[in-house]
């Protein structure tokens, strides 16, 4: 039976908090340590990009079956802003935080599969993917 769990960003302590939430069932489905990482730091991530340009938003973690294969997917949610240009905050060592440019190129690197959605005005959605070995 497949698993969903939300966490609702609305502060600090809610990145550490779906954090936690995608490490424990990246564990339970049966990812090893090195992913496992991978995937709490690509939350963490997305999570305080939630934060810091939207306020406000949604992060789900859900296990995802494509024929043999199983893994695990990150639904990053909301009403924020917008991203005017997905292409530039794509871009390696862009930042618009004065921070180091890694995020969402990073995130992106983490995973096997990262898709983002953003309508200026709107918000923004990412779906990213982490297929088990």
């Amino acid at each position: 039976m497949a698993q969903s769990k939300t966490a609702v960003i609305r502060s600090d302590l809610d990145i550490v908090i779906a954090r936690t939430m995608a490490r424990d069932m990246a564990k339970a489905l049966g990812f090893g340590p090195i992913d496992q990482a991978r995937i709490a730091t690509t939350v963490s991530e997305l999570a305080r990009n939630i934060f810091l340009y939207a306020g406000t938003g949604n992060v789900t973690v859900r296990d995802i079956e494509k024929g043999s294969r199983k893994g695990i997917e990150i639904i990053c949610e909301d009403q924020g802003p917008g991203i005017p240009n997905i292409d530039l905050v794509m871009q390696d060592g862009y930042s618009t935080s004065r921070g180091m440019g890694m995020g969402l190129p990073g995130a992106k690197r983490l995973m096997d599969e990262f898709d983002i959605k953003s309508k200026e005005g709107e918000g923004t959605t990412i779906i990213c993917r982490k297929w088990r070995n």
